[in-house]
């Protein structure tokens, strides 16, 4: 048991390195393909690559000792999809109303929303230490996220930032609820459900692009950002539960400002010792926690 926990972490903990990818590059690749596209692409890329890789899989005749989606996990197959099409919409609207440092640190509420229908709609055991961790992890988040502590305010933007929040922290638990069955199909119908939701949206707002090598380098960065990483993600919460691999996850923004340090060159802040200080306790009373 303790062995499959010992997986189960480092699964969530490697899901979270792969998303932590996707801010740095996707800084990059912003400059040349519109916000909404991209966010297509990314799905799009997760989809398509996790859909590949089963097809090699069938070829070599790997066996398939998954279980494959039912009638009964539509309703949470169907929001799933659905709300990972809403928060990103409700995510640009706030940040075209806010400041990038403001939506930053409101982004952290999605670990909370999280635990707390974790806790109370899908009756999850949620300990004190590991209320702690999460809270611990959460503010090492937030003192990176922010720059300057005056440019935080609460607003109309701020509002539909904790939106898009609340529809990831739904989103996880409705992931949870398919967490049995096979994670390369739940990544699949994720992928592209997702991604032609977002692609229309994108299309209907004209942001769109014909650079294909732009849009292949964001497809990429979809297999490994996205699609790697939500297939690890399911993986964990099979034996942790959408609550602990939410608080595991949530090292995604620390691993990301690692990652932007070396791809941009950046001298770390004293916010960012701060954040590894913190961070550290965090994760400390997280992995230690053994309720079940």
């Amino acid at each position: 048991m303790k062995s499959n926990r010992r997986t189960a972490t480092f699964f969530a903990i490697l899901a979270a390195a792969l998303y932590a990818l996707n801010s740095p590059v996707s800084k990059l690749l912003l400059n040349k393909i519109p916000a909404t596209m991209m966010a297509a692409l990314l799905y799009l890329g997760a989809g398509s690559g996790l859909a590949i890789v089963g097809f090699i899989q069938k070829k070599a005749g790997i066996a398939q000792k998954e279980l494959p989606l039912t009638k009964k996990e539509l309703p949470y197959t169907i929001a799933m999809v659905i709300l990972d099409i809403m928060a990103p919409i409700f995510l640009m609207i706030g940040l075209s109303k806010t400041t990038a440092a403001n939506a930053s640190l409101l982004n952290n509420f999605e670990i909370v929303t999280t635990s707390v229908l974790a806790l109370v709609v899908f009756k999850e055991v949620i300990s004190k230490r590991l209320w702690i961790g999460i809270s611990l992890v959460t503010l090492s988040s937030m003192i990176l996220s922010v720059e300057d502590l005056s440019s935080f305010s609460f607003s109309i933007g701020s509002i539909f930032v904790l939106l898009a929040c609340v529809c990831w922290g739904i989103e996880n638990n409705c992931t949870r609820m398919l967490s049995k069955k096979n994670p390369l199909q739940i990544v699949v119908i994720k992928g592209f459900g997702s991604g032609l939701g977002s692609l229309i949206i994108a299309l209907l707002l004209g942001q769109t692009t014909t650079q294909i090598g732009y849009i292949l380098a964001t497809l990429l960065v979809g297999f490994v950002a996205y699609g790697l990483s939500i297939f690890f993600y399911v993986y964990a919460q099979r034996e942790l539960g959408a609550a602990k691999t939410s608080s595991y996850y949530a090292v995604a923004p620390f691993i990301g400002v690692a990652f932007s340090l070396i791809i941009f060159w950046e001298t770390p802040s004293l916010n960012f010792l701060v954040a590894l200080m913190v961070m550290m306790i965090g994760t400390y009373f997280v992995s230690t926690d053994n309720a079940h």
